[in-house]
């Protein structure tokens, strides 16, 4: 539960040791996620990665895709996924199609949360069916788009598609358009000796 690819010193005997445990254990898939792509070829030991390693990055709008995913790319991660949470801006996830084996979306959650347009979450959704890439939408965070009979909320005045209320992470779900998106990707076939 942390981005083990901070560059700091004192993480580096932590680092060791859970580069021993994931290689002691091929039958696990380990999901490493991280806003410092630019730092993997660095600090990871692989220069031919493990296929249980997945390797994913954070991209919470264009700005930050367009920075991160490029150094995703050049990871040799036999799994390469974006975590597009908190979804803060739309993403164009056709650039850099190839590089992207899973998104995961969601909205921002506690107590200085900003809200997400839906229409952000749709379209990577539909960017993902185009290109075939599975989707999994975690949730909505504390900000839910006003459905028929929601109770009442603070309303988020906005420019977004829809109007939002703050109806708090459990009361606003995870379902995008009525329906939950639990897509995984296949992870791949694992060489056991």
């Amino acid at each position: 539960m942390a981005d083990v690819f901070e560059w700091r010193a004192e993480l580096n005997p932590l680092r060791e040791r859970l580069w021993r445990l994931i290689e002691a254990t091929p039958h696990l898939d380990w999901l490493l996620l991280t806003k410092r792509p630019h730092l993997v070829s660095r600090l990871a030991p692989w220069p031919d990665w493990p296929v249980n390693v997945w390797l994913g990055s954070t991209v919470e709008d264009q700005r930050w895709a367009q920075k991160r995913i490029p150094h995703l790319a050049q990871v040799p991660a036999k799994t390469r996924f974006l975590s597009c949470e908190p979804l803060l801006g739309a993403v164009d996830l056709e650039p850099r199609r190839d590089s992207i084996d899973w998104v995961i979306a969601g909205g921002e959650s506690g107590p200085r949360a900003r809200p997400s347009d839906p229409e952000w979450f749709r379209s990577l959704l539909n960017q993902c069916r185009q290109l075939g890439i599975p989707f999994h939408f975690k949730q909505w965070g504390e900000w839910s788009p006003v459905r028929r009979g929601s109770p009442a909320g603070k309303a988020h005045s906005n420019d977004y598609s829809v109007e939002l209320v703050r109806l708090g992470k459990k009361e606003s779900g995870r379902k995008l358009d009525g329906r939950t998106w639990d897509e995984f990707p296949s992870p791949p076939a694992l060489a056991f000796v």
